[in-house]
């Protein structure tokens, strides 16, 4: 039965879906936190969440940076991020932080419940709504995409895979071609081959996929 805590500053919403999850068969809630220092403050590392639900803002310690600590310190526990932001970057800095899946908090009963169970046991999870922007693959069979996407990240050069590590910073397409001493122009060349060698559609579809096949590390 995977364990679940809740960290969020919003305690109506908090207590929402603890409640919406105590419903789910084979589900249980172990805890709730309002905020990242209360969570490590009541984590108890010898009955440890399977899944904590984690709010992107919040106030003392923030979501970015419990996910940093948590990933650290219990890399077991995986995070699903939980933001009313779209911003590929807040998608982008809770992945590279260590998180294992992003909801925004508009979704539904049955994305949440898909999210819990696609974390528990296949270890990642986008929002379908951020995940349509992200990769084209999202019906393809697993084994298949793994093996189509291990095959392309061989055959990328090597400077295609600085880029894609390059990428996966805070760093701008500007900034990124002054590391690499390129003009912008080539850089957005780079970027629109690599769209579609990879057949994704986004700069986050290009860092889940740096991620997945080892080119850059969390």
């Amino acid at each position: 039965m995977p364990k679940i805590a809740l960290v969020d500053d919003h305690s109506l919403l908090r207590n929402a879906l603890a409640n919406v999850i105590k419903t789910f068969p084979g589900y249980e809630v172990l805890f709730q936190a309002n905020n990242g220092r209360h969570f490590i403050q009541v984590l108890d590392p010898d009955d440890l969440p399977d899944i904590v639900l984690m709010d992107v803002s919040m106030p003392v310690m923030n979501g970015f940076e419990t996910t940093r600590w948590l990933n650290q310190n219990y890399p077991e526990v995986r995070v699903i991020a939980l933001s009313m932001q779209r911003e590929e970057w807040t998608v982008i800095r809770m992945l590279r932080n260590g998180a294992k899946g992003f909801m925004l908090k508009e979704t539904d009963l049955e994305d949440l419940r898909r999210g819990l169970n696609e974390v528990a046991n296949k270890g990642l999870y986008i929002n379908e709504i951020l995940y349509k922007r992200i990769v084209h693959t999202i019906n393809q069979d697993p084994e298949t995409v793994q093996a189509n996407e291990w095959e392309t990240a061989m055959n990328l050069s090597e400077r295609e895979k600085e880029f894609l590590r390059l990428i996966c910073t805070e760093k701008s397409y500007r900034e990124i071609a002054t590391e690499m001493c390129l003009s912008p122009r080539t850089v957005d060349g780079y970027r629109d081959l690599l769209f579609e060698k990879t057949q994704v559609i986004s700069r986050i579809g290009l860092v889940l996929f740096a991620f997945r096949n080892g080119i850059a590390r969390i």
